[in-house]
């Protein structure tokens, strides 16, 4: 993060809070001009440091009342193609994450109901080589962000 100096950081802190204050307000709060803070937007950009703007959706209001964590594990190597291929198409990954120790994946999944999870685990497991899973259903949530930490 040393490539990056205090103004970065302020702007990246702050982006991470809202991305929707107009630039000239922005630009005020961090204290450079709204030409200066533009400029630096798009190198943060093009330096892939800022990947997107995204509109942060309600998944309870949008009837997604469950959340579980799935481990995924098989022994033969060339499963885990087969198994990448088919976890793009299935809707209710939201992160998908190779992992050490003894399973190969963890899956952050997002479902209405049991029900609904019931059939995404008969889908994982009707995978070739997927030999097995376990499920960790969340019953709350304390602490939940994307937001990383830029002074690090």
């Amino acid at each position: 993060m040393s490539q990056f100096d205090d103004i970065d950081r302020k702007l990246l802190t702050s982006l991470q809070e809202n991305d929707r204050v107009p630039l000239a307000e922005l630009g005020k709060t961090i204290g450079v001009a709204t030409s200066t803070l533009n400029d630096r937007l798009k190198r943060l950009m093009r330096q892939g440091v800022i990947s997107g703007f995204h509109a942060r959706l309600s998944p309870e209001v949008l009837g997604l009342n469950l959340l579980a964590f799935v481990y995924v594990g098989w022994s033969d190597p060339k499963t885990e193609q087969a198994f990448l291929d088919a976890i793009v198409r299935m809707p209710g990954v939201l992160e998908c994450h190779h992992v050490t120790g003894t399973w190969n994946y963890l899956m952050k999944v997002r479902v209405r109901t049991t029900r609904d999870l019931e059939t995404f685990l008969a889908a994982l497991k009707g995978i070739d080589g997927v030999q097995r899973t376990e499920t960790v259903i969340v019953l709350s949530t304390s602490k939940e962000t994307h937001a990383v930490d830029v002074n690090g």
